[in-house]
């Protein structure tokens, strides 16, 4: 009687380079794909608006490319310790694999459930799969976790070099009978009323065959002006992976692999070096996270809790989140987000540090904002990002950085042409009022210097 491998699918909806697949079709028996949409375990993080209708896209993909290969992926809902026990009883698993994740209610699941496996018999093991260098692998000298990304990376950089990527499996053999599986459509991961994801449509293709297709031609046509023009919003000069990676369509594997391969020792080197740093700021977000799980919540740097944040004013904060600011840069970067889940890293700097410095809103409003809104908000660089702009976290610009979003605008945007896209009023062949500014930036730059005493004084 065959006993049935299971592949737990998490955040690596991608057939290639999948260690845990491969695992399973090494053990010559029938293949069982499942997701599991957990809103029930403790800790585990709700899926913002602009991450569930990615998922959606995504994983009905990934249900057709498994169905073409002769297998299935089941889809269920519930606490995931629960499902999937549930799941290896209906098929009578023998195994069951997945690649690992790093964040601490994560971590606490998985490791209860492998547990729990074992001891009834079955199989279980977990593979490094979503970042190039585990965490518990880099080290300072002295055995801790770094803090400060330029050693890390070099230390990254002097580990053994990342694997090689696996080949995608041409064939998933299936199972006799199939288990039931919950109708994607049911568990209304897609907006509807009202249906705002119009401008989601237009930007984005989820999936992994897109993905590839991403990658193949940001090496072959964006790559070699990426280290120039990176910063520019409005140059196209991004690689725009970012989502690919959050939902594991590509490895960064696969990513690190192809852009060497692409770029050799030729005109594009310099390029690719700056574009995989930024793979490896990626590396570093995930590390901070599995040693601070409370990255969402809590300052890194605990100083900052002494940080006095006035009573918040729901006002200031809607007009940062409509782009109605008055400020251009900043105004164009939310709009952008608003329709197209999605903004320039130039931009989010701006917009973040308008809000956290400029209007005095905790860090953690505007990152629950943006994981709501971003497609490609994931546990690790969202939280640890705003902390950076705030000053409280790992490797933190200084919190007396302050970014004046009208010499950013002149300085990134030369020619207007990235707020004229998504604030045109600010133009001036365009028809339109501006809003007034919300803030005179003189002042609340100051009035952010002041508080910031309390924090130096509290050290």
């Amino acid at each position: 009687m065959a006993n049935p491998s299971l592949v737990w699918f998490r955040d690596d909806l991608r057939l290639a380079d999948n260690p845990a697949l491969r695992a399973a079709l090494d053990r010559d028996e029938p293949v069982v794909g499942v997701y599991v949409l957990d809103e029930e375990s403790e800790g585990v993080r709700p899926l913002g608006g602009a991450a569930r209708w990615w998922l959606h896209h995504s994983l009905a993909e990934l249900r057709e490319r498994i169905s073409d290969r002769g297998s299935v992926l089941v889809l269920r809902r519930g606490s995931a310790g629960r499902v999937i026990r549930d799941v290896v009883d209906e098929i009578g698993a023998g195994a069951v694999f997945w690649n690992r994740r790093y964040g601490g209610p994560e971590r606490d699941i998985d490791a209860d459930l492998k547990a729990g496996l074992r001891d009834d018999g079955v199989e279980v093991a977990s593979f490094a799969a979503n970042v190039l260098f585990e965490p518990w692998t880099v080290t300072t000298g002295s055995g801790k976790h770094f803090s400060v990304y330029t050693p890390f990376w070099k230390a990254c950089q002097e580990a053994p070099a990342p694997r090689a990527p696996l080949p995608e499996p041409r064939e998933i053999p299936g199972p006799d009978r199939s288990p039931a599986s919950d109708d994607l459509d049911e568990w209304d991961l897609l907006p509807t009323t009202p249906d705002w994801a119009g401008g989601l449509r237009e930007r984005w293709e989820p999936g992994e065959l897109a993905a590839r297709r991403r990658l193949r031609d940001f090496l072959d046509e964006d790559l070699g002006s990426y280290d120039a023009a990176r910063d520019e919003p409005a140059a196209g000069a991004t690689s725009l992976l970012s989502p690919r990676l959050r939902w594991g369509e590509l490895s960064p594997h696969t990513v690190w692999h192809d852009t060497l391969q692409h770029a050799g020792t030729g005109q594009h080197a310099a390029s690719a070096h700056g574009f995989l740093s930024e793979l490896g700021w990626r590396e570093f977000t995930w590390h901070t996270l599995y040693h601070f799980p409370k990255l969402a919540e809590k300052n890194l740097r605990s100083e900052y809790d002494a940080f006095p944040w006035p009573r918040l004013k729901p006002t200031s904060l809607d007009a940062w989140q409509r782009g109605r600011t008055g400020f251009r840069m900043v105004d164009a970067g939310m709009r952008e987000l608003w329709v197209s889940g999605y903004m320039h890293n130039r931009v989010r700097m701006i917009t973040a540090s308008f809000l956290i410095k400029n209007l005095l809103i905790d860090w953690r409003h505007g990152e629950e904002w943006f994981w709501d809104t971003l497609v490609d908000a994931d546990a690790a660089s969202n939280p640890f990002n705003w902390q950076w702009v705030a000053g409280s976290g790992a490797d933190a610009a200084p919190f007396f950085r302050v970014f004046n979003p009208e010499l950013q605008a002149d300085k990134f945007d030369k020619t207007g042409q990235y707020v004229r896209e998504w604030a045109p009023e600010y133009a001036a062949d365009t028809d339109g009022e501006p809003a007034e500014p919300l803030v005179d930036l003189k002042e609340t730059r100051k009035r952010a210097l002041d508080a910031f005493d309390v924090v130096k004084r509290s050290r």
